[in-house]
């Protein structure tokens, strides 16, 4: 959530980064309904105080104008709390569907907007025709789309063979890699509970893109990222455990209605892959290192696996609904002819932190404070294998997996 402080003593910059964000959003009626809380409130504080004041008076003796007035004011007092609850209401639900404050140097606009800030490599040339993964997998005997669709759906893959190989090698080669960077290793669990998703930002607002256990209450991860950050849901950090800074590989789940066209198929855009996460929580004045750090920690993977991508700074509108900045890893896709995705970097500042109540305090006797939260994908291996087939395919339909994977132990 927002910070209604800096709502309340900045409203017309608070509000003007918040329209070019989410222009869809009413951030003029959260203020309104902002102003109504704070009057209720204080009506019913002051007839409670009245309230509070004949009852004294009346331990003297009780009078006809006393006993009035208090019926009076018993009236106007729950009219006045009743008036308050609906009002505080309709308020929190308009707060928690607001987005985070985006940073003020993002591009305006959406996708079309978006900032080249670098690119690395150059796109490799071949001397044949080449293949998209779908291709290549299928005769490699990699992939089986159908199996995967008749025992589940449409838009799930079934891995064989060196495909599986491969997953194993890449994800232990990232987290060798992230740990090296300082990065704790954790296995959560990929069932998590309502109050989990509310404090990521992932609820209310893409509640029907998730999968439900209904009858516990429970919903499948659609990132690490939500269990990472409720790890220290409710918790007060020490300066000295600052900054925290985690790492994981779990399964990711979405079911994203819709929108899967012709230049999405093969591994483009599934509903369950696998993923490894970055999760930092660390003081305001150290979000920005941490920040550099976290994006150069997914860039180097990129590098050492002979790579082309482009590193793409994302205008407001584009940006995720609980970050203040993204920043996307977009690697080349030859048999797409494209740059996709395969990780996005992002400072949440204190939006998370807010929901989740995780704070720290910077000496015993000091007020607590919140943490800042950041994330970042290292990296989506669907995305990150199709790159990798695609970049590395020989003439005769086999690909030539970069050496530095051979360590790991599977290849």
């Amino acid at each position: 959530m927002i910070d209604l402080g800096l709502l309340r003593e900045f409203p017309e910059k608070i509000v003007a980064l918040i329209k070019r964000k989410e222009p869809r959003y009413d951030i003029d009626l959260l203020v309104q309904k902002d102003k109504e809380v704070r009057i209720l409130r204080t009506e019913v504080e002051q007839l409670r105080h009245t309230k509070n004041e004949l009852a004294e008076q009346g331990k003297k003796g009780i009078t006809d104008a006393i006993r009035a007035q208090s019926i009076e004011i018993g009236k106007k007092l729950k009219s006045a709390e009743e008036a308050l609850k609906v009002t505080e209401e309709a308020f929190q639900e308009l707060y928690l569907a607001c987005p985070n404050v985006p940073a003020e140097d993002l591009p305006e606009g959406f996708k079309e907007a978006n900032k080249v800030l670098r690119e690395h490599g150059t796109k490799p040339v071949f001397k044949f025709p080449i293949k998209n993964h779908v291709e290549l997998g299928n005769a490699l005997g990699w992939f089986d789309f159908e199996a995967a669709a008749k025992m589940t759906g449409s838009n799930f893959v079934l891995y064989k063979n060196d495909a599986v190989k491969l997953i194993y090698a890449l994800t232990m080669f990232m987290l060798d890699h992230n740990k090296r960077h300082g990065f704790e290793m954790i296995l959560p669990p990929y069932l998590v509970n309502e109050k989990s998703l509310y404090t990521t930002g992932n609820f209310p607002k893409f509640k029907d893109q998730a999968y439900t256990i209904a009858e516990d209450g429970l919903y499948l991860i659609p990132t690490a990222e939500v269990a990472l950050a409720n790890l220290y849901r409710d918790y007060i950090f020490t300066t000295q455990e600052l900054p925290k800074r985690l790492t994981s590989w779990t399964g990711c789940f979405r079911r994203e209605a819709g929108g899967y066209g012709a230049t999405e198929r093969g591994l483009i855009r599934i509903h369950e892959f696998e993923k490894v996460e970055l999760f930092t929580f660390c003081q305001p004045e150290d979000a920005d290192k941490e920040f550099e750090r976290m994006l150069n920690c997914a860039e180097e993977l990129l590098k050492m696996l002979g790579l082309t991508y482009r590193v793409m700074l994302l205008a407001a509108q584009d940006c995720s609904f609980p970050s203040a900045r993204t920043i996307d890893l977009e690697v080349w896709m030859p048999g797409q002819n494209a740059f996709y995705e395969v990780s996005s970097a992002s400072n949440c500042t204190d939006f998370q932190a807010r929901r989740g109540a995780i704070r720290f305090k910077r000496t015993s006797l000091a007020k607590p404070e919140l943490v800042y939260t950041l994330n970042a994908s290292s990296l989506a291996l669907p995305r990150l294998i199709v790159a990798l087939m695609e970049t590395y395919q020989q003439e005769d339909g086999s690909i030539k997996l970069p050496e530095i994977l051979t360590g790991y132990g599977v290849w």
